[in-house]
């Protein structure tokens, strides 16, 4: 995957589109099921052409998926910022495991359903001093593209993240029979179309569908209405 040309960042215009600079890559990323088709694995799909800068859908009406065609001026989109402002650390209910210690901020979470295989991560966590199940507790936190759950190493104080790309990935879901948010990855900065920034968090999931009522995170309201993008 190309890298960024400089630093990126993306704006919440108001109304309208995401104003994306910095050269961010912008690809597919598929959510794989295991054979009991829950979500398993991230599969990379198709890239788009590197620009420089470009205008990525947030209406969720535009004709050009997943690029701003001013779809958002005919339909009248109202895409009001409702996102709290409280840092990801107040958001958070803290779970505690014998050697994990689980942060999940509910109000994030974006449908993936990778913290579902295995055991669901909440009761996984209470078992985290077996070294299987403790792994199987940071692979489903660090799978959750809306940055929802956190797990910290109790022993080390240490938040067990890894370093993503810059990059933006286009969530297919098709379990869900669904295309879902905007996958905003390695610690991008978010302005607010006031021009106030967002926490900077290495992981988070952007509506594109138009029907968060979060905005501008991904709630999981693509789901519920089947949200197609038609990339797939």
């Amino acid at each position: 995957m190309a890298k960024p040309a400089s630093d990126p960042k993306i704006v919440v215009s108001e109304n309208g589109p995401y104003l994306v600079t910095g050269g961010v890559p912008l690809r597919v990323q598929t959510i794989t099921p295991n054979q009991e088709r829950l979500s398993w694995e991230w599969t990379e799909g198709r890239e788009f052409p590197g620009a420089a800068a470009y205008a990525l859908c947030r209406c969720g009406q535009s004709k050009n998926k997943p690029f701003c065609d001013q779809s958002h001026v005919r339909v009248g989109f109202r895409g009001t910022e409702t996102a709290t402002r409280r840092p990801y650390a107040r958001q958070a209910q803290t779970l505690d495991g014998p050697t994990l210690e689980l942060q999940d901020a509910e109000e994030l979470c974006a449908f993936a359903r990778f913290c579902d295989p295995g055991g669901k991560v909440w009761s996984l966590i209470e078992r985290t001093d077996d070294p299987a199940t403790r792994a199987l507790v940071i692979r489903e936190a660090n799978h959750c593209p809306g940055g929802r759950l956190v797990v910290t190493d109790k022993p080390t104080g240490e938040v067990l993240e890894p370093t993503l790309p810059a990059s933006i990935g286009l969530v297919e879901d098709p379990v869900a029979r669904c295309s879902g948010p905007l996958w905003v990855r390695g610690s991008i900065p978010i302005v607010s179309e006031n021009g106030k920034p967002y926490e900077i968090r290495n992981r988070v999931a952007l509506c594109r569908c138009g029907a968060s009522s979060n905005m501008p995170f991904c709630n999981g309201s693509h789901a519920s209405i089947k949200f197609q993008d038609g990339l797939k």
